[in-house]
Protein backbone atom coordinates (compact mmCIF):
# COMPACT_ATOMS: atom_id res chain seq x y z
CA UNK A 1 0.00 0.00 0.00
CA UNK A 2 1.47 3.29 -0.85
CA UNK A 3 0.04 7.16 0.60
CA UNK A 4 0.81 10.42 -1.86
CA UNK A 5 0.11 12.36 1.36
CA UNK A 6 1.92 13.23 4.67
CA UNK A 7 0.55 12.53 8.19
CA UNK A 8 -0.19 16.02 8.61
CA UNK A 9 -2.83 15.75 5.37
CA UNK A 10 -4.63 12.44 6.70
CA UNK A 11 -7.50 12.00 8.63
CA UNK A 12 -7.29 9.92 11.93
CA UNK A 13 -8.55 6.63 11.44
CA UNK A 14 -11.18 5.29 14.84
CA UNK A 15 -10.98 1.27 14.48
CA UNK A 16 -14.06 -0.12 16.77
CA UNK A 17 -14.54 -3.95 17.30
CA UNK A 18 -17.35 -6.00 17.37
CA UNK A 19 -18.49 -8.27 19.82
CA UNK A 20 -16.60 -10.50 21.98
CA UNK A 21 -13.36 -8.79 20.88
CA UNK A 22 -11.23 -6.34 22.01
CA UNK A 23 -9.34 -3.99 20.50
CA UNK A 24 -6.27 -6.14 20.14
CA UNK A 25 -7.76 -7.77 17.14
CA UNK A 26 -6.57 -4.81 15.11
CA UNK A 27 -3.24 -5.50 15.50
CA UNK A 28 -2.43 -6.83 12.32
CA UNK A 29 -3.71 -4.18 10.59
CA UNK A 30 -2.88 -1.13 12.22
CA UNK A 31 0.87 -2.96 11.48
CA UNK A 32 -0.08 -2.15 8.05
CA UNK A 33 -1.65 1.37 8.08
CA UNK A 34 1.18 2.64 10.74
CA UNK A 35 3.88 1.52 8.13
CA UNK A 36 1.82 3.91 5.32
CA UNK A 37 1.98 6.64 7.60
CA UNK A 38 -1.65 6.32 9.20
CA UNK A 39 -2.54 7.35 12.50
CA UNK A 40 -4.68 5.27 14.09
CA UNK A 41 -6.66 4.74 17.29
CA UNK A 42 -8.80 2.10 18.76
CA UNK A 43 -11.10 1.88 22.01
CA UNK A 44 -12.55 -0.90 24.05
CA UNK A 45 -16.22 -1.60 24.15
CA UNK A 46 -17.08 -2.02 28.02
CA UNK A 47 -19.87 -4.14 26.64
CA UNK A 48 -17.02 -7.04 26.25
CA UNK A 49 -16.38 -8.40 29.18
CA UNK A 50 -19.31 -6.11 31.58
CA UNK A 51 -22.49 -7.95 31.68
CA UNK A 52 -23.92 -4.13 32.89
CA UNK A 53 -23.07 -2.43 29.72
CA UNK A 54 -25.23 -1.75 26.81
CA UNK A 55 -24.82 0.15 23.81
CA UNK A 56 -24.85 3.58 25.43
CA UNK A 57 -21.82 2.48 27.86
CA UNK A 58 -19.83 1.64 24.59
CA UNK A 59 -21.05 4.65 22.55
CA UNK A 60 -19.54 7.09 25.27
CA UNK A 61 -16.62 4.64 25.36
CA UNK A 62 -16.74 5.99 21.80
CA UNK A 63 -17.30 9.45 22.58
CA UNK A 64 -14.12 9.66 24.47
CA UNK A 65 -12.13 8.13 22.26
CA UNK A 66 -13.49 10.89 19.66
CA UNK A 67 -12.67 13.77 21.73
CA UNK A 68 -9.03 13.05 22.56
CA UNK A 69 -8.21 12.72 18.89
CA UNK A 70 -7.70 15.93 16.84
CA UNK A 71 -8.15 16.65 13.31
CA UNK A 72 -10.40 14.78 11.25
CA UNK A 73 -11.32 11.64 11.98
CA UNK A 74 -12.70 8.35 10.14
CA UNK A 75 -14.27 5.85 12.31
CA UNK A 76 -14.36 2.45 11.21
CA UNK A 77 -16.48 0.19 12.58
CA UNK A 78 -16.82 -3.56 12.54
CA UNK A 79 -19.94 -5.57 13.10
CA UNK A 80 -21.48 -5.22 16.06
CA UNK A 81 -19.46 -2.00 16.58
CA UNK A 82 -21.70 -0.42 14.05
CA UNK A 83 -24.08 0.19 16.45
CA UNK A 84 -22.40 1.86 19.21
CA UNK A 85 -20.60 4.34 16.51
CA UNK A 86 -23.83 5.03 14.91
CA UNK A 87 -24.63 6.14 18.60
CA UNK A 88 -21.69 7.97 19.26
CA UNK A 89 -20.98 10.22 16.12
CA UNK A 90 -24.94 11.72 16.10
CA UNK A 91 -23.16 13.85 18.73
CA UNK A 92 -19.44 13.65 17.89
CA UNK A 93 -17.45 16.60 15.95
CA UNK A 94 -14.84 16.31 13.81
CA UNK A 95 -15.80 12.73 12.41
CA UNK A 96 -15.97 13.20 8.06
CA UNK A 97 -16.47 9.40 7.29
CA UNK A 98 -17.58 6.47 9.28
CA UNK A 99 -16.92 3.28 7.80
CA UNK A 100 -19.40 -0.19 8.31
CA UNK A 101 -17.11 -3.08 7.72
CA UNK A 102 -19.58 -5.95 8.31
CA UNK A 103 -21.29 -4.30 10.39
CA UNK A 104 -24.44 -3.45 11.73
CA UNK A 105 -26.12 -0.12 10.49
CA UNK A 106 -28.95 0.48 12.40
CA UNK A 107 -31.71 2.96 12.58
CA UNK A 108 -32.84 4.49 15.57
CA UNK A 109 -35.23 2.21 17.35
CA UNK A 110 -33.74 -1.35 16.04
CA UNK A 111 -31.82 -3.25 18.14
CA UNK A 112 -28.91 -5.86 16.53
CA UNK A 113 -31.23 -8.87 18.09
CA UNK A 114 -34.78 -7.19 17.32
CA UNK A 115 -32.81 -6.80 13.44
CA UNK A 116 -32.43 -10.82 13.01
CA UNK A 117 -36.08 -11.06 14.41
CA UNK A 118 -34.71 -12.39 18.01
CA UNK A 119 -37.06 -11.76 21.03
CA UNK A 120 -36.03 -9.13 23.11
CA UNK A 121 -35.95 -9.87 27.07
CA UNK A 122 -37.31 -7.28 29.30
CA UNK A 123 -34.17 -7.18 32.12
CA UNK A 124 -31.38 -8.45 29.80
CA UNK A 125 -28.96 -10.17 31.97
CA UNK A 126 -25.24 -12.14 31.34
CA UNK A 127 -23.83 -12.95 28.65
CA UNK A 128 -24.39 -13.66 24.51
CA UNK A 129 -23.07 -17.03 23.50
CA UNK A 130 -20.51 -17.11 21.20
CA UNK A 131 -22.56 -17.88 17.47
CA UNK A 132 -21.52 -21.49 16.33
CA UNK A 133 -17.03 -22.48 16.30
CA UNK A 134 -15.46 -19.16 16.29
CA UNK A 135 -12.48 -20.55 13.63
CA UNK A 136 -14.79 -20.83 11.12
CA UNK A 137 -17.40 -18.20 12.00
CA UNK A 138 -15.43 -15.80 12.63
CA UNK A 139 -12.18 -16.49 10.80
CA UNK A 140 -12.80 -18.91 8.39
CA UNK A 141 -10.25 -17.57 5.74
CA UNK A 142 -7.35 -18.01 8.18
CA UNK A 143 -4.46 -20.61 8.91
CA UNK A 144 -6.41 -22.86 11.36
CA UNK A 145 -3.33 -22.03 13.89
CA UNK A 146 -3.98 -18.67 13.58
CA UNK A 147 -7.80 -18.80 13.98
CA UNK A 148 -7.42 -20.55 17.25
CA UNK A 149 -5.03 -17.97 18.37
CA UNK A 150 -7.40 -15.27 17.27
CA UNK A 151 -10.30 -17.24 19.28
CA UNK A 152 -8.56 -17.40 22.21
CA UNK A 153 -8.57 -13.83 22.93
CA UNK A 154 -12.30 -13.69 22.73
CA UNK A 155 -14.63 -12.59 25.81
CA UNK A 156 -17.72 -12.39 27.07
CA UNK A 157 -20.12 -10.01 25.74
CA UNK A 158 -23.22 -8.73 27.28
CA UNK A 159 -26.69 -9.59 26.16
CA UNK A 160 -28.10 -5.58 27.13
CA UNK A 161 -25.73 -4.92 23.94
CA UNK A 162 -27.71 -7.00 21.73
CA UNK A 163 -30.90 -6.09 23.26
CA UNK A 164 -30.50 -1.91 23.70
CA UNK A 165 -32.23 -0.07 20.42
CA UNK A 166 -30.65 3.04 19.11
CA UNK A 167 -32.09 6.33 20.09
CA UNK A 168 -29.70 8.30 17.33
CA UNK A 169 -28.21 7.44 14.26
CA UNK A 170 -25.53 9.48 13.20
CA UNK A 171 -25.36 8.02 9.82
CA UNK A 172 -27.86 9.80 8.72
CA UNK A 173 -25.90 13.46 8.51
CA UNK A 174 -22.26 12.00 7.98
CA UNK A 175 -21.69 10.41 5.20
CA UNK A 176 -21.41 6.61 5.39
CA UNK A 177 -19.45 3.61 3.44
CA UNK A 178 -20.85 0.02 3.80
CA UNK A 179 -18.10 -2.79 3.20
CA UNK A 180 -19.44 -5.75 2.25
CA UNK A 181 -17.58 -8.84 2.89
CA UNK A 182 -18.72 -11.50 0.82
CA UNK A 183 -17.99 -14.77 2.39
CA UNK A 184 -19.00 -13.92 5.85
CA UNK A 185 -20.34 -16.59 8.02
CA UNK A 186 -21.51 -14.42 11.16
CA UNK A 187 -22.94 -11.57 9.69
CA UNK A 188 -24.52 -13.50 6.23
CA UNK A 189 -24.17 -11.20 2.86
CA UNK A 190 -27.75 -11.18 2.67
CA UNK A 191 -28.17 -9.52 6.17
CA UNK A 192 -24.80 -6.76 4.47
CA UNK A 193 -26.40 -6.41 1.30
CA UNK A 194 -30.27 -5.25 3.47
CA UNK A 195 -27.71 -2.48 5.67
CA UNK A 196 -25.60 -1.23 2.95
CA UNK A 197 -28.82 0.45 1.24
CA UNK A 198 -28.49 2.83 4.32
CA UNK A 199 -25.05 3.98 3.60
CA UNK A 200 -23.82 6.33 0.33
CA UNK A 201 -21.44 4.20 -1.31
CA UNK A 202 -21.29 0.14 -1.13
CA UNK A 203 -17.63 -1.42 -1.34
CA UNK A 204 -16.86 -5.36 -1.08
CA UNK A 205 -13.63 -7.43 -0.22
CA UNK A 206 -13.38 -11.26 -0.54
CA UNK A 207 -13.21 -12.27 2.83
CA UNK A 208 -14.96 -14.38 5.65
CA UNK A 209 -15.96 -11.84 8.62
CA UNK A 210 -12.51 -10.39 9.96
CA UNK A 211 -10.50 -9.10 6.83
CA UNK A 212 -8.43 -6.97 9.15
CA UNK A 213 -7.01 -10.61 10.58
CA UNK A 214 -6.90 -12.55 7.42
CA UNK A 215 -5.99 -10.04 4.40
CA UNK A 216 -4.62 -6.68 6.39
CA UNK A 217 -2.83 -5.58 3.42
CA UNK A 218 -5.98 -5.68 0.73
CA UNK A 219 -8.55 -4.31 3.88
CA UNK A 220 -5.88 -1.58 4.80
CA UNK A 221 -5.62 -0.47 0.88
CA UNK A 222 -9.59 -0.54 0.73
CA UNK A 223 -10.39 1.87 3.72
CA UNK A 224 -7.33 4.15 3.25
CA UNK A 225 -8.95 5.02 -0.02
CA UNK A 226 -12.34 5.59 1.54
CA UNK A 227 -10.49 7.88 4.26
CA UNK A 228 -8.92 9.77 1.37
CA UNK A 229 -11.57 10.39 -0.75
CA UNK A 230 -13.60 11.21 2.37
CA UNK A 231 -11.44 14.55 3.46
CA UNK A 232 -10.31 15.47 -0.51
Amino acid sequence: MTTNKTNTDLPSLLLVHGAWHRSGCWDRLRSVLDTAGWITHVVDLPSAGDETAGIHEDARAVRRALDAIEGPVVVIAHSYGGVPVSQAIAEATGVTHVVYLAAYQLDIGESLLAYHGGSVPDEPRGFQPLLGEPTTTLYGDLPRAVAEAAAEELVSQSVKSFCEPLTRAGWHTIPSTYVICEEDRALLPQFQEDMSRRAGAVLRLPSHHSPFLSMPEECADLLTEIARRATA
